[in-house]
């Protein structure tokens, strides 16, 4: 399994953007550090994306906005699921419990 490291600083990110901008390409920041070519591309891209010169994507502030809905979408199935077994549960039991009678 590849091993992983931890994600770039944001100010390193934007550092990468800047030299970028700046007229250096991504195959040579590539070479000169550690990113690939195309993570250097989508850093730039949603840069753009963050301060308006594009449109064709979702901004920071609504990417995290759609995570954070997703994973509140998720914890909410996971309840209504465990809601449901539930329900099933306390129906299943009731109907084995004989009703009470009254002895008059």
């Amino acid at each position: 399994m590849p091993r992983t490291r931890p994600p770039y600083s944001p100010e390193f990110r934007q550092q990468m953007v800047e030299l970028m901008k700046a007229g250096r390409t991504p195959e040579e920041l590539s070479r000169e550090f550690e990113p690939t070519a195309q993570t250097i591309h989508n850093w730039v891209k949603q840069s753009d994306l963050d301060t308006g010169v594009r449109s064709d994507g979702l901004t920071s502030s609504e990417l995290e906005e759609l995570r954070s809905l997703r994973r509140e979408n998720k914890r909410l199935r996971v309840e209504r699921e465990i809601l449901k077994k539930a329900a099933a549960w306390f129906a299943q039991e009731s109907d084995s419990v004989p009703p009470k009678r009254s002895s008059s």
